[in-house]
């Protein structure tokens, strides 16, 4: 049980269920083994004649119909993103609702690291650890992270477009990243403006030496001059004579 904390491997193998839970994400997605794991703690409330051990999606959403009732019977804290992600087999999803489990009816934490990336039930983790050449295209990713059980039983198709529409976004985004972290891989040249060289703005040095002019001091007008334009004084002169 790759993903699984040690002591939740070890309380789901003494349950002694009905078949080993090998792969957390294919095996818990019909719910029978999650009725199974209540019934050892809840055997009066939860009786395994009415669950379907089957893969088909109606008989899951009948499954998980009575587990979603009686969960929110019991008031069981149980995010509705762990239900629905392992009902669609999205990555994470049934590990996340087995250590909540494993809290809930043992009454006990979950010691484990927290994760480097943040859980969005994609597939992003896994494909980081892969080779350049080796990561999923757009339509690959829609693919991977859109089920065909999410699309069936969802029949509002604005909603499904707008899920579809959301994962090419991520992807574009995450390969926007890649290019920055490794242009010589996709021939990426700098431009113009990358080139050039950026040099510092000259710094405006402000003088405290004051100004020789204003230092000076004016001449008396002691000749008794009229001052004014060069108009003025012919005009006065004129004046004079007459």
């Amino acid at each position: 049980m790759s993903g699984l904390p040690r002591e939740v491997t070890k309380w789901v193998q003494s349950l002694d269920l009905a078949w080993q839970v090998k792969t957390p994400k294919w095996d818990l997605t019909n719910g029978y083994l999650v009725a199974e794991i209540f019934s050892w703690y809840f055997n009066q409330e939860v009786g395994l004649h009415s669950y379907y051990n089957c893969n088909s999606l109606k008989q899951k959403e009948k499954n998980w119909y009575l587990l979603k009732s009686f969960i929110k019977s019991k008031h069981l804290d149980i995010p509705d993103d762990y239900i629905e992600g392992t009902i669609h087999c999205k990555e994470g999803a049934s590990a996340l609702l087995l250590e909540r489990l494993y809290e809930i009816l043992t009454n006990r934490k979950v010691k484990k690291v927290p994760p480097e990336t943040e859980t969005d039930y994609t597939d992003f983790a896994y494909q980081v650890k892969l080779p350049m050449h080796a990561r999923s295209t757009a339509s690959k990713a829609v693919k991977n992270n859109l089920r065909l059980t999410e699309v069936l039983a969802d029949e509002n198709q604005i909603h499904t477009a707008q899920k579809a529409h959301k994962i090419i976004n991520d992807h574009i985004d995450h390969r926007r990243i890649e290019r920055l972290q490794d242009p010589a891989r996709f021939n990426i040249k700098p431009s113009i403006g990358e080139r050039c060289v950026r040099k510092p703005l000259p710094t405006e040095v402000v003088s405290s030496e004051p100004d020789d002019d204003e230092d000076k001091p004016s001449a008396p007008n002691t000749g008794g001059e009229i001052l004014g334009t060069g108009r003025e004084k012919t005009g006065s002169k004129r004046s004079v004579a007459y």
